[in-house]
């Protein structure tokens, strides 16, 4: 079985090239996937339909070139903390964003049970704003 901090690096690397299927692929069934208050996509959503909705498709409605570049992964056995940086354009403004984030993802039984987001959502929301 895959330990933790490999099946966060399998997603990092999936969100990478751009396959969706291979980053839903270890979420658990009822996986909690929580976005920062503050965030575009702020809120508890529970399971991949959700996460897919609520997270995945308004980033891609809103953000060009969206991306999180991964700095580093702290093992901490069954959780990992990723450290790194969003970056991205605001699709209606054009207006550049880089935000400095940390994602906390628990594993259990070879699936993510729960992943949260903290993120300085002002520099994103900065980013929605006309200049």
């Amino acid at each position: 079985m895959r330990s933790a901090l490999q099946i966060v690096a399998d997603h990092y690397a999936a969100a990478a090239s751009g396959d969706l299927a291979a980053m839903l692929a270890d979420l658990a069934p009822d996986v909690a996937w929580i976005e920062m208050a503050g965030s575009p996509c702020a809120g508890t959503h529970v399971g991949a339909a959700a996460v897919i909705d609520g997270v995945f498709a308004v980033i891609g409605r809103d953000w060009a070139d969206f991306r999180f570049e991964l700095e580093r992964m702290i093992d901490g056995g069954s959780s990992v903390v990723a450290l790194g940086d969003y970056l991205g354009t605001h699709r209606r403004t054009g207006r550049a964003m880089q935000a400095r984030v940390v994602h906390v993802w628990d594993v259990a039984d070879g699936q993510v049970r729960r992943f949260e987001q903290f993120c300085d959502t002002r520099l994103m929301d900065e980013a929605t704003r006309p200049a």
